[in-house]
């Protein structure tokens, strides 16, 4: 098969990915063999390509954003041709606190796909049996891909967030995980509210038909209930906390976090506003995102790249060129 594989973590302008012949991998008994259909791309990736993330597996093939159909390792339940998705958490140990609380998403001994394992930038991928989740078939393979992890992560970081249907929501920079939300706020009834850098960022948003467009500078004209941050940086934190009212909650929707600079906490934090970070997803979470995108007919932004062009897919993420999502398509 052919795979989009990282030697070394450097730069994306170093074209770290080399497209490489790999023998098709065989599934154990708890795993299923996909033929990968497509794999979105996820700024996770970019952290992990570039070192941002500290590399724990070598040689690892990226990607955790896939569709693709059983092809070995079937079951009654899995059957040859079912199509799958599978996201950032692979796997978890299941008896940890954490697990053994409902809270599988803070295992102590996860497994991450594209990161810990093989992930999706290639022809076929192995996953965990019990980590794949069936596609609605109103979600075609392009439109489902960016949905297994900027979906279910953006999902989950209104969750976090606490979001209640009807409140003034801002979502501080608008990417691939910003843009699905808005249509899940949206059935919510809620106000939504975008401040973002990038020109066709905040035109993207405009377009969506949010309440409100600002740049990164800008603060929404009312107070928030709730914010949730996409953009791996602490002075959008620190804009999101200037605009919540008292009481409101800041999540930070970030793997990967720069500094948060010093702040001014009778202004910010006093008056029992709360950050909160969102860590990973549950495969509960996953399940009833994908039931809600299904619902309420949602359709990502795609710019698709081959297989071939994974290293420029990355490139165009990095560089804000994409509005919406990215997917490889192999």
């Amino acid at each position: 098969m052919k795979a989009a594989v990282l030697n070394s973590p450097q730069p994306i302008e170093k074209q770290p990915l080399s497209i490489s012949d790999l023998p098709i991998p065989t599934p154990s008994s708890q795993e299923v063999l996909l033929k990968v259909r497509a794999c979105g791309v996820c700024r996770t990736d970019l952290h992990i390509v570039e070192g941002d993330l500290p590399s724990i597996s070598a040689n690892v093939i990226p990607g955790h954003q896939i569709v693709g159909e059983v092809v070995d390792g079937a079951s009654s339940e899995l059957p040859i041709g079912a199509r799958m998705g599978v996201s950032w958490i692979g796997g978890v140990d299941g008896n940890c606190p954490y697990c053994l609380t409902g809270l599988e998403n803070l295992c102590d001994r996860p497994t991450f796909t594209g990161y810990s394992v093989n992930g999706g930038y290639a022809e076929y991928a192995l996953a965990r049996r019990d980590f794949v989740f069936p596609l609605p078939m109103e979600l075609d393979d392009l439109h489902a891909a960016p949905l297994l992890c900027a979906g279910i992560i953006g999902f989950r970081s209104l969750r976090v967030a606490g979001v209640q249907r009807g409140e003034k929501v801002g979502l501080f920079g608008f990417g691939s995980s910003a843009h699905l939300a808005v249509p899940v706020l949206r059935s919510w009834g809620c106000s939504i509210y975008v401040a973002t850098r990038g020109e066709s960022h905040r035109a993207l948003a405009a377009d969506l038909g949010v309440n409100w467009v600002g740049s990164e500078k800008d603060r929404p004209p009312v107070q928030l209930d709730r914010a949730i941050t996409f953009a791996p940086s602490g002075d959008v934190v620190i804009a999101a906390l200037a605009s919540l009212r008292k009481g409101g909650v800041a999540a930070i929707n970030a793997i990967h976090l720069d500094r948060i600079p010093e702040f001014d906490y009778d202004r910010l934090l006093w008056g029992e506003r709360q950050i909160r970070s969102v860590a990973n997803m549950t495969r509960q979470d996953a399940k009833d995102f994908l039931e809600t995108a299904a619902r309420i007919n949602l359709k990502p932004r795609v710019t698709t790249f081959s297989l071939s062009q994974a290293n420029e897919a990355l490139a165009a993420l990095k560089a804000d060129r994409i509005d919406g999502s990215v997917v490889v398509v192999p």
